[in-house]
């Protein structure tokens, strides 16, 4: 194994394993199946989460609109040298520690099982929102594609729950068949956006095709904080790698890779594909064009470039992407769940996978049932009429995918932090420095990133500045690390033994066997 450390306790093995710490003891349904996953298995599976084609349709336009910014392409730029800052130390994390735990594992080998068993929760609830949140998106464009083309009222959440279902279904099934799903419609989606965004280039807006958008002298204004929490849920995703660890084929190799492959994909093509908003629109005009579409402005764009069918069919590819992510998302939660139950942060039960697929079963029945309950929630409270998107839209999916990508840039700076602590504990520090000194800079832009998060959430959710709603929507992520950290504290003091367990994964379980062998 690559390291840069001299310790030898991030390094364990047993009998029956193979290099890299992953269990292959036959039979046993508390280890993930190895080697079902490769670097095109995973990069897909992971940019799958981010999706493209619904960050191009809804994210851009409501960053154009809301914030009034017409330098969004360098805000990618910007976002994506910080977060490559952050995969340095994430990166070289993933070579000593393979744990579908993966941010709470990474916590808890840096700050301690208390640290962990917070961050593990937060997760949980990050995901499972960003997941639950999408649902929304889903079932708003499909009713409104049945309602266009068919003639038919149809209430969003019967899609909704309906794409809950399917979901729920293929996360039972194995990682290597949802990889192929998720890579088709993937391609599919970023070929329909590049199509875009060469039509956009070749048939520009009277300002011709202008670079304005990258002048830094459009970055001005008291938006910008703002405006990077919009834009850093766009990369939501490329963070999942690690989750997957235990089912990649050499995981030192490969699950570096593919988050240094994934962050470079995603700023580039963000950055590309809202330039290529901006010289269709002009950069005079894509502030007023997003505020007149809102998220139909690229449909706008698309039809006077490109036809009526092409625009159909890319928003067709819309529900496909957004179905994508649901499925990308539920398999992360799904395998969060699992390796809290198999370290005790969870029931047991969780802790175990199908001897069948060899999936994380249990978890994923969990996100199935969560997912439903809060979607009746809304369904229940919904008191607009058919293509209203109060609910679906301002509700749901705001509501939920803001409070998940707080979630997630909170743990990506408590992580870097992490991965210093780690490394410097096991006199590693001088061999790392370089790592290290990205993930300081790294964590402390993704701090302020999410500082600003919770100072604007009113204007991220749509609400007053006088909303209950503004401290309550981030207080759920507060809440989670709190209770989170309280149940750490607790196995600590009662059950130091399980405590001792949290982050290692895969390895207790080793050690475990390795003991009774002995015995």
């Amino acid at each position: 194994m690559k390291t840069g450390s001299s310790s030898s306790s991030d390094t364990r093995s047993a009998p029956g394993d193979k290099p890299g710490g992953i269990n292959t003891f036959k039979g046993h349904d508390r280890a993930l199946r190895a080697d079902r996953l490769g670097t095109a298995g995973l990069l897909l599976s992971v940019l799958a989460a981010t999706g493209p084609l619904m960050v191009v349709a809804g994210v851009m336009p409501t960053t154009f609109g809301v914030m009034g910014i017409v330098g969004q392409p360098l805000l990618f730029v910007l976002l994506g040298v910080v977060l490559i800052l952050f995969s340095f130390g994430y990166a070289e994390m993933s070579r000593h520690v393979h744990n579908a735990g993966a941010f709470y594992a990474y916590i808890s080998r840096g700050l301690g099982g208390t640290a962990g068993a917070g961050a593990a929760l937060v997760a949980l609830v990050a995901y499972s929102a960003l997941q639950v949140g999408l649902y929304g998106l889903f079932g708003f464009e499909v009713s409104l594609l049945v309602n266009e083309h068919l003639d038919v009222e149809l209430v969003w959440w019967v899609p909704a729950i309906a794409c809950a279902a399917v979901v729920g279904f293929l996360a039972l099934m194995k990682i290597d068949v949802n990889a192929r799903v998720l890579g088709v419609l993937l391609l599919i989606e970023v070929a329909l956006v590049v199509v875009f965004d060469i039509a956009a280039i070749a048939d520009p807006s009277k300002q011709g095709v202008s670079l304005e958008a990258f002048n830094p002298d459009t970055l001005t204004g008291a938006g910008i904080g703002t405006a990077l929490c919009f834009c850093i849920a766009a990369f939501t995703g490329f963070e999942q790698a690690p989750v997957y660890a235990e089912e990649t084929s050499r995981p030192q190799v490969v699950v570096a890779r593919v988050m240094f492959l994934a962050v470079g994909f995603v700023a580039a093509f963000f950055a590309f594909s809202s330039w290529a908003l901006t010289v269709a629109a002009g950069p005079d005009g894509v502030v007023p064009a997003a505020r007149e579409h809102s998220a139909g402005m690229l449909f706008y764009l698309t039809e006077s470039r490109l036809g009526e069918t092409f625009t159909d069919i890319m928003h067709v590819l819309l529900v496909t992407g957004v179905f994508a992510a649901t499925l990308s998302f539920h398999n992360v939660v799904s395998r969060y769940a699992f390796a809290m139950g198999r370290e005790g942060l969870l029931p047991a039960a969780f802790g175990r996978t199908s001897s069948a697929s060899g999936a994380p079963g249990t978890g994923a029945l969990l996100q199935s049932g969560v997912t439903i309950v809060v979607l009746l929630a809304f369904a229940l409270t919904d008191d607009k009429p058919v293509g209203d998107p109060t609910a679906p839209i301002l509700r749901l999916f705001t509501w939920m995918g803001n409070i998940g990508a707080f979630g997630v840039t909170l743990l990506m700076a408590v992580a870097s932090l992490a991965v210093i602590v780690f490394f410097v504990r096991r006199g590693a520090a001088r061999a790392q420095l370089w790592r290290l000194i990205a993930s300081g800079i790294a964590g402390t832009a993704l701090l302020v990133i999410a500082g600003y998060t919770v100072k604007d959430f009113y204007v991220l959710v749509g609400t007053g500045s006088d909303s209950l709603l503004r401290w309550v929507l981030p207080g759920i992520i507060v809440l989670a690390a709190v209770v989170g950290l309280a149940v750490g504290a607790f196995l600590k003091s009662r059950n130091p033994e399980a405590h001792a367990r949290i982050g290692l994964g895969n390895e207790a379980f080793q050690l475990e066997k390795a003991a009774e062998g002995e015995s």
